[in-house]
């Protein structure tokens, strides 16, 4: 790992870690999820709260009150909120990416998940989602938080990524491995 990138896991391993003993302590583990979700959908969505989020060029006291008023809108916690304006205070927003995956990390951790990144050709159903995270349950021993996204050029079939396994059903791998194959041959 490059050392900035350490720096900026570091940083955001500590707000993360007292972001979720403050809301365990609270018994409000439920609602620093839904805060952490909501963030990160927010800068997946918004090109300018990303950039808002990594420009050194805001002031201060701008990503301060912009961060606030963000915050007060999208109705986060309170404690979200006020970690949120710290972070501003500090110049630590840019952290906001790595905070918010050690958040799930440790409330998936605490609630004895496992996420599974799964790609697909085209979206999966919420019953083809909840038939797949019953058969990883099944395989692993824990409950799946399933993150699906869809990729097309898969052209049918799934990769499943689960810790430091993965499974590929697509039929793009199958060609490949078929295309492998006839160059051995020939």
């Amino acid at each position: 790992m490059s050392e900035p990138a350490s720096i900026s896991s570091g940083i955001a391993e500590r707000y993360a870690t007292a972001m979720f003993d403050l809301a365990k302590e609270e018994g409000q583990l439920a609602a620093l999820e839904t805060d952490a979700d909501a963030l990160g959908a927010a800068l997946g969505e918004s090109a300018e709260f990303g950039a808002m989020v990594r420009s050194p060029l805001y002031a201060r006291q701008e990503q301060q009150d912009a961060i606030v008023a963000l915050a007060g809108k999208m109705g986060l916690s309170i404690l979200t909120s006020n970690t949120l304006a710290l972070m501003a205070s500090k110049r630590r927003l840019f952290v906001l990416p790595q905070l918010i995956a050690a958040l799930h990390e440790m409330i998936a951790e605490e609630k004895g998940e496992v996420t599974a990144d799964v790609k697909s050709a085209a979206a999966l159903t919420d019953a083809q989602a909840a038939r797949l995270a019953e058969t990883l349950k099944a395989k692993i021993g824990k409950d799946i938080k399933i993150k699906a996204t869809v990729d097309e050029s898969l052209i049918g079939g799934l990769v499943v990524k689960v810790g430091s396994r993965m499974i590929d059903t697509s039929i793009a791998a199958k060609l490949a491995n078929l295309q492998n194959a006839m160059k051995e041959v020939g």
